[in-house]
């Protein structure tokens, strides 16, 4: 890997987020290579952090603790699909040299677009939501914080934010790898004291079973917690990072690397969540838990597993847990801001101050973190994790249709074959999932119409907003799927190796370090 010296760009598409003359480009070597490899190291753990987040924990721990094993292939359909899914948004990227959100405001009149962006920055919100609630989990858990102030705390992780990204964005890629596999570490250790039974976990890896409507729940909430919309956009733009050349050996090997690459990092994210559920399910389920820890375990929070770790594992097990927690909430934030940061500059073509950006994101995330935190205690902040989660789920559709229309009509991209099959599985994955998403979202509508105890004016109301609402969803899903391209939102691959202004290297993507406050704009 070499360095070079980044200039800025004159265009609007591409100039750069934060005027820097001196950024760092990580060059990847025209000539072929298995060590070219090293030079893609880096965008698929900070995309794996979205997959290990305090949001992932708390669906993880209920998981387990409710039907111990059961719902363990959930984790792995979502992987698998994950992995599917990702390498799509970083193709897109790697091809077109524009990301997700640029296509997005290409491609849709200024009204869908509009639409869109509000979704993507409703997911990035509720994606910030658990990232508060678990740092505040695990400052009340290591420091005796009650939780209202360490949700006030967390505001502070934006002056850390500044420290880091300062330092180039490869610096921070290694440092989120470090917390990856710290948090992997901490978890890891968790599971051989907590021995959970591996014909057990192997079951429930490989059978699909869901008993009951609280398990579908659940099994929503964890393919929201681990199928996130951002981290779509979030991808597509951080393989942009790369100057890569511009051939179609050289396409085809960027192609290749990132799927390995990531295929690495969701593997480390997709063994740290079945740990997570294989503890809490061999801690909850064990013959010899006393009535209190037992009652934890049927409504079990982040807060709430610390106190079940120490009872059953011991004093040091809990301040582990909580230091894998305050690991993975941190460096949530540093991937829920670089996707802000994306989703606004893609959709609007508007350029914020970055700290200015996190501010924002977090202060939204604070305010019903903190009313929740404040008259429902760590419970009410538990349940507000749970449906921040089943949120992203449900906005997963208007990140993934976008990307499957872009994708699956430029098939370019190397072997026509293999991109068209993995389109095709990514639209059946994609379809199932919004399948799911639907069938749960009336089956509960209806249940609370039906036995929700209302009174008959009431129920009538409720129910014609509610269908209203689901009409109103499907349409905007039908929407996407069956509008036609409008124009051509990717370009045939260049024959040679030369640079374009429209391909890469794009500054505003490499350029990732932020300056002081004062620090000025492009």
């Amino acid at each position: 890997m070499a360095a070079a010296t980044a200039g800025g760009s004159g265009s609007n598409g591409s100039s750069p987020l934060i005027k820097n003359s001196d950024a760092d480009q990580i060059l990847v070597p025209e000539k072929k290579s298995w060590k070219n490899f090293f030079s893609y190291l880096g965008p698929g753990f900070l995309v794996s952090i979205a997959y290990i987040d305090p949001g992932n924990f708390e669906t993880d721990l209920q998981a387990g603790a409710q039907y111990k094993y059961e719902l363990l292939w959930i984790i792995l359909v979502a992987s698998c699909a994950a992995l599917v899914i990702q390498s799509l948004a970083a193709n897109l990227g790697v091809v077109t040299g524009k990301h997700l959100a640029e296509h997005c405001r290409a491609e849709y009149p200024k009204v869908p677009n509009f639409m869109l962006w509000v979704v993507a920055e409703i997911a990035v919100v509720a994606c910030d939501i658990p990232e508060v609630i678990g740092t505040a989990f695990a400052l009340n858990i290591l420091f005796n914080i009650p939780v209202w102030i360490g949700v006030l705390l967390t505001g502070l992780s934006t002056l850390i934010l500044l420290a880091l990204q300062r330092y180039g964005i490869r610096k921070l890629e290694f440092l989120i790898a470090f917390l990856v596999l710290t948090i992997a570490l901490c978890f890891f250790v968790e599971l051989h004291y907590s021995k959970p039974d591996p014909k057990e976990v192997l079951y429930g890896l490989f059978v699909p079973q869901l008993k009951g409507n609280g398990a579908t729940g659940l099994a929503i909430s964890l393919l929201g917690a681990m199928v996130m919309p951002h981290n779509l956009f979030l991808h597509s733009a951080l393989v942009l990072s790369r100057k890569i050349p511009r051939s179609v050996t050289g396409i085809k090997e960027a192609c290749r690397y990132y799927l390995i690459e990531s295929g690495l990092a969701l593997g480390m994210a997709f063994l740290i969540n079945v740990s997570v559920i294989s503890v809490s399910g061999a801690v909850c389920n064990a013959s010899d838990l006393s009535p209190e820890d037992r009652a934890s375990c049927e409504d079990l929070d982040l807060n709430k597993a610390s106190f079940l770790l120490r009872n059953v594992v011991g004093k040091w097990s809990s301040k582990l847990f909580a230091i894998a927690l305050l690991a993975s909430g941190q460096s949530s934030t540093i991937t829920g801001t670089y996707a802000g940061q994306y989703v606004m500059q893609g959709f609007l073509d508007l350029k914020l101050k970055p700290w200015l950006r996190n501010f924002l994101t977090r202060c939204l995330a604070i305010i019903p973190s903190l009313i929740v935190a404040l008259i429902g205690g760590s419970a009410g902040a538990g349940q507000l994790i749970i449906i921040a989660s089943m949120i992203l789920s449900f906005e997963l559709p208007f990140a993934l249709v976008p990307l499957l229309k872009f994708t699956s009509s430029r098939t370019k991209m190397g072997s026509h074959a293999n991109s068209l099959l993995i389109s095709s599985v990514t639209w059946i994955i994609g379809g199932l999932i919004m399948g799911i998403n639907i069938y749960y979202l009336v089956s509960s509508f209806i249940k609370l119409l039906l036995h929700g105890h209302m009174k008959l004016v009431a129920n009538v109301f409720i129910g014609i907003l509610g269908f209203l609402g689901i009409a109103i969803y499907l349409a905007a899903i039908g929407y996407l799927v069956l509008r036609k391209n409008r124009e051509s939102s990717i370009k045939d691959l260049p024959s040679g190796n030369s640079q374009t202004a429209e391909t890469l290297p794009r500054e505003d993507i490499v350029n990732m370090r932020l300056p002081t406050v004062t620090g000025d704009l492009n």
